[in-house]
Formats: C-alpha cells, structure tokens, sequence
C-alpha cells in the first residue's frame, strides 16, 4: 500500500491531467491498425485489408465524432467531455493528426503495397497501363455498362449543384469553350451512381497479370471527354464528400419509432457536411470551389494520392485466389460436449458450456436455437437483437419458431447504428408470422446480449412421489458479450456462456419482463445490469480491491474490454493504484486513463491487441482476496454502457469455465508480445518485432480444429 494514499480530487484544474481525450485517443487506435498495414509479418492481402479498415473507421470517425466536433463548435459548447478540453482546440489537434494518418496511409499505399501487389501479380490498372486490347474492353465496358447511367450536370443558373450523397464518388470537371445551347459554363459535376461496382475485374484473356483490376474512377477519368462532346476538359477531379451520420429522432415525441425512423434514414444521405476529400492533383481554384461550395474549412479538405474511397478495395482480397498472401485458413473448433449429447438440452443441463469466439463454432448458438424452435416441448423464445445482418440463419429460426407455433419474442434495437434499416426489416419479417417484436426502452438502447428458450419437462420424482408428477417449465439460457451475427462472429473475438443456473435464468426472464412490460427495476440475484446496477458494481468491486490493497492484502484487477472513457470508474482505477492495487487493462481502442504516472496511477498497466481478429470481449476480474470473481459482459467502462443502455454482465462460476477465461480472456493477453503499451500521453509503444505467436495464434492452436 502506498503511505501517500489519498482520494483523487475532480476538480476542473485537474481534469485535462487525469483524462485524455477520446478523438484523440481514437486515432491513435487507428494509427496502430494502420501499422497492421505496414507490418511485413503479415500476409499481403491481408495487409490491404487493415488498410481499407482504417479508412473505414475514419469514416465513421468523421461521421460521428468529428461531427458531434463541429455541432459543438456552432453551440458554443465550452468541453462536455471529461477532459474538459474546449471542442475548437480538440478540432485542431484532430485535424492535424488526421492530415498526417491519411497522408501516412497513402504513403503506404502508393509506395508499399500497390509495388509489392504488383510483384505477386495483382494491378491495379492506370491510365498509362492501358495495352491496345485492354483500352479498347475498357471502353466498351465504358459505353455499354458506366454511360448509359451517368448524367453530367454542367453548372449554370438552371444546373445548380446537385445534391451530393454522404461518401459517394463524384467528379469536377474543368472545361473550355461553348456547348450546343452556346453556353458556358467553366465547371461540370458527375456522380457516379451507387450501383456501379467501383472495382472491375479484367478478363483473364487480356489481363498482363494473373490478377489485373481497374477501378471506376479510372474509368470514368479515361472517357470523360466523352461526356462533353466538342467542348475542351482542362481537367477532371474526384472528390468524396463525408456528411454528418448521426440520427436525430426524439424518442420521447414519436408513437411509432420504426415509421419515424424509416422516414429518417434517407436524410443521413444528406447530413452536414464535415469533410471533403479531393485528387491530390485538384487545381486550387476547383478546391476552393467544392471547399466554398460545402461551406468547409481547409482543416476540413484531405488531398489523397489515389483513390479516395480505399473502402472499395476491402473485397479484393477475398475474390483473389492466393492463400499464400491471406491469414492460414481454420476451422472453429466445436463445443464436444453440445454437439454429441442427445440434444442441446441434456448438454446444457449437464453441464454449463463456454464458447469462445472465433476459435469455437457460433454454429451451437444457431443450433440450440433450431433445436428449440423444433422440439414441441419448447414453448417460448425471447431473444434480443442488436445486429444481425441482412442476412441471417439465427433470425430466420425465430422466423421458423414461431410459424411452429412458439411464443417468440424479440427486442430488436432499431437504433443499432448503420444496422437501423436491416433491423426494420427483421421486425415486419418477424410480425408477418406472429412474432412478438418490441423496441426495448424509450431513450435506452438495447445492448444485452440474451437468449432464453422456456421448455416443458417432467418434473424429477421426489422421494415420497404416489405417481402425481406435472411437468414443470425450465428455462435455458445464452448470455454473450457480442451480437448474435454470424459473419462477425468470424471476425471478432467474445465469449458465449450456455446455462441453466436458476437464479441466472430467472434474472434474464426478470430483465425480458422489464424490457417488454412495465414496472419498477427488479432487485436480481446473480446480474449486474445497466442503466441500474452495473455502474454501482463495478466501483463496488473495485473499491473492494482497494480495501484489501489498504488492508496489507495481494488486491489486484484485470479488465479486458474495447473502450475506458467513464470519470467515475477510471478515477476509482487511480485511487487503486495509489492503494497499491495491481491493475492490468486490455483496451483495444479508446482509452480515457493515463497509465504510469507517478503517484497517481504507477500500478496501472494498459495494454492494446490489434491483430487477425477484432478484439471484442469484455472481461472482468478482480482477485477478492482469493475468491477470483469473474464477469463477461456486453458493456465496455464507458458513461453511454454505463447510464444510456441496457446492459448485463454476468458472472462465470464453474471453476473450469472460470479458468478458461482467467487463461483465454486475460493471462494469454497480458503475456502477448506483439501487444501494445500505452504511455502516459496516450501514445503506444509495441516491443517485439519478432515471431513469436500472438495470443490469437496461441487461441487459435489451442482452440481451433485446424
């Protein structure tokens, strides 16, 4: 125990020394996926992947953070964030670190891997690449399938600017002399229409490479005269234009959420403007034009040498053939103890079963939901869902249950962002066929992660039974700290626990009652759940740990999750520390806490895992003096899980299972060498640059079938 110890103080001087900022924070989440990209350990195409995932979070990055950015800025928001640091200078330091990601990721791009792809015989055609036969396909693709559905729109008092779509490719077009109607105009702008892939594959006939590839906009740029007969194109630049995504639908006022959101979704096309990306070549006078035009900053304009939406390349390398430039290929080892017992049931029953994701099948999830929605002595199934995905085996076996006659019930999170319209979809597929389909909670987003499945069964003989034996109604339950998605499931790590513990069950049936009908919060016996009780208990048991540190006792946490941004909880980390708590964080992303800083927070420890798959489990342990109480949860330690969702964490106390996730979840982590170490600035540090296995490859031995 420190003999210093004393309560961290919150007031407004201190609050920029004990938070970091969360955009900033942000981008250096991306900075380290963008070094995937330009590591050499991994596989090329692979490394195109990470890539286009940086564009992809930048992307949402501006529609969302950098956007709430600006709409403080107009309010004159004087820091709502912990850091207490005033929007316009949070902008600054944004734009600034922004500029230098986007350069560096171009820089990337240009210089290492489009070299390296061309080496391993996969192009990306430009203009001067054309061979006789391959301009000449191009040109015909051009007029047959990319023409007839362009509309140049020359700008005049009658042509106004169109209207530009959030992310979508456009082009400026300089031009000289007079059309047919002897107009004028210096400028014209072309859209390229959404259905138009932007990545064309060349036949294998006249490609120059076992994989050659040309992308719309060079298409587009190649023919552009062709779109302006007899008039002189002085130039022709692309630009994207990025547009606030946020949602603004007051709950509190509608009758009908899915009809007003419906009503909604086509205006996050037309958003605020908060970002332009232009050609790197774009003449200053066609930037200041489009700058003007979208009534943008120059922080606000990114030049880009190359595309400027690298997103489209991110299905390359899964049409590309060479799985010696991809991750090896696996398969998810199965839950033998569910899939060879007599049904899921019996399974279930006999023992509590763990999956860990992707290294175990999802497959037992999807499973145990068709054996329910199949057996006749099932009689409910209640289920949330957060995403899903357009398509999905796991919803069309609710959609299956109930045609069988079960009690089906879903709450479905409409406001699920980005999933908003594939989430409306499900909802009039699931009421067609009887399905009971609610919202969740007016204001509160639906985040919990649970399935239950009621069934009748024969009640077990008591020792004075004359024969009388009702069946009696038992309840099976799968609790998990990701989406019921199977294609992420794939893709990011989470632990699923299957049980029938009664006084867990009869929890998550107490927090379906809440969600689907009305009352007061109920008092659980084994959950900690959001917006009531989880907050609470996270401090409760981190002060717990302080108390025992206090004491002269070993103390220690370790927490695994993908974002630490809430005040309360971090502050209560700082007053550990300085008790002398051991505390080990695994962050994957943001992270509001500075590590190691002298007298306030020297015991803690912060560590990032970027790698195959997206680090997405959330795991909770804290040593209790020896009892080792450990939680998977739905919910990362940020204010939003904390008070504006409903949550679960759920507690793991078969001590097989328990160790599994002290090992898989946490110590494998905390011993990877390839991890990244937060400094005290918000900086990262990552010590290894060999070979050793990560910790997904370590899972992947261990778990995996091969």
């Amino acid at each position: 125990m420190s003999p210093q110890y004393t309560p961290i103080p919150m007031n407004d001087r201190q609050l920029t020394e004990l938070f970091l900022n969360r955009e900033l924070s942000q981008l250096a989440f991306n900075r380290r996926v963008l070094a995937q990209a330009g590591d050499k350990r991994v596989p090329l195409l692979e490394r195109l992947r990470f890539l286009c995932i940086v564009s992809s979070n930048l992307d949402e990055f501006f529609e969302i953070r950098v956007a709430g950015l600006h709409a403080e800025i107009e309010a004159g928001t004087q820091g709502s964030a912990p850091d207490r640091r005033p929007p316009n200078e949070i902008y600054r330091q944004v734009a600034r670190l922004a500029h230098d990601l986007v350069a560096d990721q171009y820089h990337l791009f240009n210089r290492e891997l489009i070299p390296e792809l061309a080496q391993a015989g996969i192009r990306f055609l430009q203009r001067e690449d054309f061979g006789p036969k391959q301009a000449a396909w191009i040109r015909s693709y051009y007029y047959d399938a990319v023409m007839p559905v362009l509309t140049p729109i020359g700008l005049d008092p009658s042509h106004p600017f169109p209207r530009v779509l959030n992310k979508s490719l456009n082009f400026a077009v300089a031009l000289e002399g007079k059309d047919a109607y002897d107009r004028g105009s210096g400028t014209a702008i072309v859209q390229a229409p959404r259905v138009l892939p932007r990545v064309i594959r060349l036949p294998r006939n006249l490609a120059d490479a076992a994989h050659e590839f040309v992308l719309l906009s060079t298409i587009m740029q190649a023919h552009v005269n062709d779109l302006f007969p007899g008039m002189n194109v002085t130039g022709s630049y692309q630009f994207r234009l990025t547009r606030n995504s946020n949602l603004f639908v007051d709950e509190e006022e509608v009758d009908d959420l899915r009809t007003v959101l419906r009503g909604e979704l086509p205006n996050r096309q037309f958003g605020d403007e908060v970002r332009l990306e232009i050609s790197a070549n774009c003449t200053p006078e066609i930037s200041e034009f489009l700058m003007n035009h979208f009534r943008l900053e120059p922080d606000d304009v990114y030049r880009v040498d190359g595309p400027v939406n690298l997103v489209r390349l991110m299905n390359v390398p899964d049409e590309i053939d060479r799985p010696d430039l991809k991750f090896s290929p696996f398969t998810a080892g199965k839950a033998g103890n569910l899939e060879q017992a007599g049904t899921a049931f019996e399974a279930i029953r006999a023992n509590d079963i763990l999956l860990h994701h992707p290294y175990q099948s999802f497959q037992p999830v999807i499973s145990f939901l068709r054996a329910a929605a199949n057996d006749p002595q099932v009689v409910a199934i209640k289920q949330t869902v957060y995403r899903t995905g357009l398509e999905s085996e796991l919803m069309e076996t609710l959609i299956a249950a109930a045609q069988n006659g079960k009690e089906v019930t879903v709450v479905l999170e409409l406001l699920a962002r980005f999933d908003e319209e594939a989430n409306i979809n499900w909802a009039q597929r699931l009421e067609a066929v009887g399905a009971h389909v609610v919202y969740g909670v007016v204001g509160t987003k639906t985040h919990a992660k649970m399935l239950m499945v009621v069934r009748r069964e024969a009640r077990e003989p008591a020792p004075d039974d004359r024969g009388e034996n009702p069946d009696v109604l038992r309840r099976y339950v799968h609790l998990s700290t990701g989406n019921y998605h199977a294609r992420t499931a794939r893709l990011y790590t989470d632990f699923g626990l299957f049980t029938r513990d009664e006084e867990i069950c009869a929890d998550v049936n107490d927090i379906f009652m809440q969600l689907t009908g009305l009352g007061k919060p109920m008092n659980l016996r084994r959950l900690w759940q959001a917006p009531f009780t989880l907050h609470e208990r996270v401090l409760e048991a981190i002060r717990a740990e302080t108390a025992h540190a206090k004491a002269g006792q070993k103390a220690a946490i370790i927490a695994k999750m993908n974002a630490l941004l809430e005040p309360d909880v971090i502050v209560a980390l700082y007053e550990a520390s300085a008790a002398g708590v051991s505390v080990e964080l695994i962050v994957r992303g943001v992270c509001a806490l500075r590590p190691g800083v002298a007298g306030l927070s020297e015991n803690i420890r912060v560590r990032s895992i970027i790698g195959r798959f997206l680090e997405h489990s959330r795991v909770f342990y804290f040593l209790n003096g020896g009892e080792e109480n450990v939680y998977l949860s739905s919910a990362d330690w940020m204010g939003r899980n904390f008070f504006g969702r409903v949550e679960t964490c759920f507690p793991v106390t078969d001590p097989v299972l328990k160790r599994r996730v002290i090992d898989e979840g946490l110590v494998y982590c905390l011993d990877d060498p390839h991890a990244w170490h937060m400094q005290a600035d918000g900086t990262y540090q990552r010590n290894s640059e060999g070979h050793a296995p990560d910790v997904q490859q370590r899972l992947l031995k261990i778990l995996a079938d091969g």
